[in-house]
């Protein structure tokens, strides 16, 4: 509840204080729904297997947005300004979080979608879809970062809304190295709340983009394609529990 109301906070808090409040109010909500996550992830799978899962994720995708930012590989050319702080190696601390607070939200997508297959059906299946799911959330973000200064892009031109395509395939490579490091297909996550996490961020990021920043062509496609997901994992559960 608290994470929620920091998000719908946020327009009002531009219009009260204007856009140097920004920074400051993305990094409380982020860290509150960091801590959201975390809380259901321990509920789930103890303090020790979460703190394995943080450690991973958190390290691995430190080290590829320091190489990101660094070479231009996987995401494309781009660079972190000052807008977000702490930074290590350039690359704000926070973003580590970040993405530690929607993996486990693509992985209950993917372990919902993929949860009749078997074998390295089911591993290939549920590696996949959390690239994809993660990736998807992305199609909100970056457009609404850049918009905000927190990094640049050195090429802006095509691409999606300025945003160069390689930047989403990098995405989904970093989804992909994410989830086969920390292996959360050994366990059994809580589908229900980390599904409303994802659709809480699916929800209020549609509405945001387009009526409050200004932004309805990312709007769009990311209600869709986070939306899509969505669904048909909420089908696949609501087919299991009648079953």
């Amino acid at each position: 509840a608290a994470w929620a109301l920091a998000m719908i906070a946020l327009p009002i808090f531009k219009w009260v204080f204007g856009t140097d409040i920004i920074p400051a109010a993305v990094t409380f909500a982020l860290l509150v729904q960091f801590a959201a996550v975390t809380v259901i992830m321990v509920t789930a799978i103890g303090w020790r297997q979460t703190l394995i899962a943080l450690t991973l994720v958190a390290v691995a995708t430190w080290a590829v947005e320091f190489i990101g930012s660094s070479t231009g590989f996987p995401f494309g050319s781009y660079d972190y300004t000052d807008a977000l702080q702490p930074e290590l190696g350039h690359v704000p601390l926070l973003i580590p979080l970040a993405w530690f607070m929607m993996m486990p939200p693509a992985w209950a997508i993917a372990q919902q979608i993929a949860g009749r297959l078997t074998g390295r059906a089911r591993i290939a299946a549920y590696v996949g879809l959390s690239a994809v799911a993660i990736t998807a959330w992305d199609l909100f973000l970056d457009p609404q970062m850049v918009e905000w200064g927190f990094w640049e892009w050195e090429h802006t031109a095509g691409g999606y809304f300025g945003i160069p395509w390689s930047n989403y395939a990098g995405w989904l490579l970093t989804g992909i190295v994410v989830t086969l490091l920390v292996r959360p297909y050994r366990h059994n996550l809580p589908i229900v709340p980390l599904l409303t996490v994802y659709g809480v961020v699916w929800f209020l990021q549609s509405i945001g983009l387009a009526v409050f920043w200004g932004q309805p062509g990312p709007a769009l496609v990311g209600a869709l394609a986070m939306g899509a997901l969505l669904l048909w994992a909420i089908l696949s559960y609501r087919r299991e529990r009648a079953t």
